[in-house]
């Protein structure tokens, strides 16, 4: 991130995650269709809306590096492979929540250069929340415009793992993996929102076993980093992006 002015880059994440927010929260408001994608994933006009109000904002003011959106054109890896840095963007994590109307959705954006996440910002339109942070920059909450600082924690063995998992995405070798831990509390949580309670020294655990994208875990990887924990793949190696398949494999957060 040497190049990038990291307060130009944060103001610009700023901007267009507040811009999605409100695209985001002004569909919310009505009684908005649901389309299908390919993969039988919902769509919405919140999620369309808010990809172009990113987009906008990041191209604007980097017109040099390339987005990776969820809802944008996906490039073959050959295009890809030489990318040094690329924008990383889900509009809308979480559509299944949104769809429910329980609040637990997200916009993720992340810069990623040399396969790695260095900065990501996670907002929360209906709290009116972000999220931002890095690995050796840190990690803040922003509510009403005042910045704090937060950070993970360990875990007391003695008490037990708080450990995280999805609403809506069940895995049988999330059981398996956590009856190998002593586990004091299982706590659903939608969308990126998983990686803010996480990185707020709330949880202990974030493990996932069944499908993500790189769209759904760049900014919450930059942010768990940024707030002193880890995030890996479930070997325990590193986690890492613009692969020629942009399916996750599996992973563990950690305080």
């Amino acid at each position: 991130m040497a190049e990038i002015a990291l307060d130009s880059l944060k103001a610009a994440f700023i901007e267009a995650a507040q811009a999605a927010g409100r695209e985001i929260l002004r569909v919310y408001g009505t009684q908005f269709g649901v389309e299908r994608k390919a993969d039988d994933s919902p769509l919405t006009e919140a999620d369309k809306a808010a990809h172009a109000a990113i987009k906008a904002v990041l191209t604007e003011r980097f017109p040099d590096i390339p987005i990776l959106s969820e809802e944008g054109r996906h490039l073959p890896y050959n295009e890809r492979k030489h990318w040094p840095r690329m924008f990383v963007v889900d509009p809308l994590d979480g559509t299944k929540e949104f769809v429910k109307r329980n609040g637990q959705f997200t916009v993720n954006i992340a810069l990623v250069e040399h396969q790695r996440p260095v900065l990501g910002i996670i907002g929360v339109p209906v709290q009116g929340l972000l999220y931002w942070g890095g690995p050796d920059i840190g990690a803040f909450r922003v509510e009403d415009g005042r910045e704090t600082p937060i950070s993970t924690r360990k875990p007391d063995p003695g008490q037990g793992h708080v450990v995280l998992e999805s609403v809506s995405h069940k895995s049988p070798d999330m059981d398996a993996y956590l009856a190998t831990l002593h586990v004091r509390q299982r706590v659903e949580v939608g969308s990126a929102l998983k990686f803010c309670v996480l990185a707020e020294g709330k949880a202990d655990l974030y493990p996932r076993f069944n499908l993500t994208y790189e769209w759904d875990t760049a900014a919450g990887h930059a942010i768990v980093l940024g707030a002193g924990g880890s995030f890996t793949g479930l070997d325990g190696g590193p986690f890492l992006y613009n692969k020629e398949n942009l399916k996750n494999p599996g992973f563990v957060a950690k305080g």
